[in-house]
């Protein structure tokens, strides 16, 4: 059998680097990680004001990069001051020390916009939901379609 294969499933992790290579660029797929998954490193109060927009390591290194950040104004005092704290996560994060040190640069952070409040389902909407899903044999798939279709009810407008 070749190496090659056609059609089948493939893991996504085996076929990113051909797929996002040239976006992602030598360094983009730590980078993409770290953007991805910056509220659990840092908190979410400080991901709310921050946003890290570029990783950079000396030539053929991958470790003790910088790290540049946004920062909302006034915000730049208190990630200076947590910044041991902060680089312990992130090399935490990687499993080495991939950062020693962030550059700051106070700036305008976009707001994400909160997530939408969703409605508490009717008596009537409930029953339905269960009518619908209840003959799926397996329980574990039929509750987490009941809340996936109690999701989608309680953020549709009436």
């Amino acid at each position: 059998m070749s190496e090659k294969r056609r059609g089948g499933t493939r893991a996504i992790g085996a076929m990113l680097p051909q797929i996002a290579g040239r976006a992602l660029g030598r360094n983009g797929l730590g980078e993409a990680q770290l953007i991805q998954h910056w509220a659990a490193i840092v908190g979410e109060r400080l991901a709310r004001g921050t946003s890290p927009e570029r990783l950079s390591f000396h030539r053929g290194d991958r470790r003790d990069g910088t790290l540049r950040l946004s920062v909302a104004p006034g915000l730049a005092l208190e990630i200076q001051h947590d910044e041991p704290l902060i680089l312990e996560r992130i090399n935490g994060f990687f499993g080495y020390r991939a950062v020693a040190r962030l550059a700051l640069e106070q700036t305008w952070i976009a707001r994400h916009p909160a997530p939408a409040r969703r409605r508490p389902l009717a008596a009537e909407e409930r029953a339905a939901l269960d009518r619908s899903v209840a003959a799926v044999g397996d329980d574990g798939l039929r509750a987490a379609l009941a809340r996936l279709g109690a999701a989608i009810r309680s953020a549709e407008r009436k």
